[in-house]
C-alpha cells in the first residue's frame, strides 16, 4: 500500500462517514474579533476543506459559561451573532466536500480577571483556583458552578447539531478546565469531584452523559485529552495501560464516540514494552476509534521543551513510521496542524506524493489567517 492509500481509505463508523482519515487539528488563531467568524475564518476554514481534509476540528470555542474564555478574540460558540458565523462556516466547508465538528471549550484557571468578555473581572474557574500544582489565582467552583458549566457544554453541543456540525468534540486536553479537573495536581477537591479517578473524570463523564441525552444516539461525540499540560510537559495522568484503562472505560460508557489522543510527538510510545502511542492503547483498550496527532510531517514541535512562548518553525519531515501505524490499524485517524496552516492543500500534496514539496512552517504564519 502506498503512503496517500494507507492515509486517503474512507473512514466509515456507524455515526461518522469521512473521504479519508485526515483531520484538521483544532489550532487556536485569535483572529476573531468580537468573539465572532467572519469572513477571514470561513475562508480559513473552506481552504482546508477545499484542500482536502476529511474532518476540521475547529480552533476551541468557548462554550456559554461566564468564565469560559482566556484569550482575546476567540470566537465563542454561544450568541446569534457567533452561532450565525459558524453557520456560514459549516455551509463553507460541507460546500467543499468535508465535514467539520466544533471544539467546545473553557479554560478553567488559565483565565485571569481582566480577560475580555461581558464580565471581564471574573477570575478563572477551576476545580481548586489553580492552573499550576500548590497555587491558587483563581475562583474554586461549587457545585452550582459545575452544574451551570455541564450545562453550557450540552447547550454548545445542542447548537452546533442544529447548525449542522457532523460531530462535537469537547477540549478535555492540555490543563485546561476539564483536564484541570482530570490533574491530581490541580484538583484537591474533597468532594465527588476529587480525589479518586472517577471523582476527578465526573465532570467529564456528566457533559458527555448530557450532550449524548439531549442530542439523541446519532450525533458523534469526540472526547480530546491528553497527558502532557501547557503548565508542564512532564505531566502523566497514567503511568500504565491498566490506569489508562480505567481512565478511558468511563467515558466510553458515558457515550464517547472517538478519542482525539494529544501528544507533541505522535512516533513516541506511551508506556514502557510497547510500541504503541497513546492513540493505538487507547483504540486497543476501549475498541474505539482513535485519532493521533502530534507534529505530523513537521521536524520540531511548536513550542521548545522549557515551555516558553518561543514559536518554533519546521520544515518536512517524513511521515513513513505515521504510515506504517496507519497500515498496522494502530489507530483510525490522523490530525494534521501547523503543517496545515503552511499547506491549506496539504491533503493534495498527499494525494500527489509531494510531501517533500510542502511550505515549512514558521510563526510568522500564526500572524494572520490564510
Amino acid at each position: 500500500m502506498s503512503n496517500s492509500a494507507a492515509l486517503l481509505r474512507p473512514f466509515v463508523s456507524d455515526k461518522l462517514s469521512l473521504r479519508n482519515r485526515i483531520v484538521m487539528a483544532p489550532m487556536t488563531r485569535t483572529a476573531s474579533p468580537g468573539n465572532v467568524p467572519h469572513a477571514g475564518n470561513i475562508e480559513y476554514y473552506r481552504r482546508r476543506a477545499a484542500g482536502g481534509v476529511g474532518l476540521i476540528v475547529t480552533e476551541g470555542t468557548c462554550v456559554g459559561h461566564k468564565a469560559a474564555n482566556g484569550y482575546p478574540n476567540v470566537p465563542y460558540f454561544y450568541g446569534d451573532q457567533a452561532l450565525a458565523g459558524w453557520a456560514k462556516v459549516v455551509e463553507a466547508v460541507h460546500a467543499e466536500g468535508g465535514k467539520i465538528a466544533p471544539q467546545l471549550w473553557h479554560v478553567g484557571a488559565i483565565r485571569r480577571a481582566g480577560t475580555e468578555g461581558p464580565q471581564p473581572e471574573l477570575p478563572g474557574y477551576s476545580p481548586s483556583g489553580m492552573a499550576v500544582p500548590g497555587k491558587v489565582t483563581g475562583h474554586a467552583m461549587t457545585v452550582e458552578d459545575i452544574q451551570e458549566t455541564v450545562a453550557a457544554f450540552v447547550q454548545a453541543a445542542l447548537d452546533a447539531q442544529r447548525l449542522g456540525f457532523d460531530a462535537v468534540e469537547i477540549h478535555a486536553a492540555h490543563g485546561y478546565l476539564i483536564d484541570q479537573f482530570f490533574w491530581p495536581g490541580t484538583n484537591h477537591r474533597d468532594d465527588n469531584y476529587g480525589g479518586s479517578m472517577a471523582n476527578r473524570q465526573r465532570i467529564a463523564v456528566e457533559i458527555v452523559e448530557g450532550i449524548r441525552a439531549a442530542c439523541g444516539e446519532q450525533l458523534p461525540i469526540i472526547l480530546r485529552f491528553s497527558q502532557w499540560k501547557q503548565q508542564d510537559y512532564s505531566a502523566r495522568l497514567c503511568e500504565t495501560a491498566e490506569q489508562l484503562d480505567a481512565f478511558l472505560q468511563p467515558l466510553v460508557a458515558a457515550g464517547v464516540d472517538i478519542f482525539h489522543c494529544s501528544t507533541r510527538r505522535f512516533w513516541q510510545p506511551e508506556f514502557d514494552g510497547s510500541d504503541l502511542n497513546l492513540a493505538g492503547w487507547t483504540r486497543k483498550l476501549t475498541g474505539k476509534p482513535a485519532i493521533t496527532v502530534g507534529s505530523v510531517s513537521l521536524n520540531s514541535d511548536f513550542l521548545p521543551e522549557d515551555g516558553t512562548a518561543n514559536f518554533k518553525s519546521g520544515h518536512a519531515a517524513s511521515i513513513d513510521n505515521l504510515v506504517e501505524r496507519m497500515q498496522a490499524d494502530e489507530f483510525d485517524l490522523v490530525a494534521v496542524g501547523r503543517a496545515l496552516i503552511a499547506n491549506p492543500d496539504w491533503v493534495n500534496h498527499l494525494t500527489a506524493g509531494t510531501l517533500d514539496q510542502l511550505a515549512p512552517y514558521s510563526a510568522e504564519l500564526l500572524q494572520s489567517l490564510d
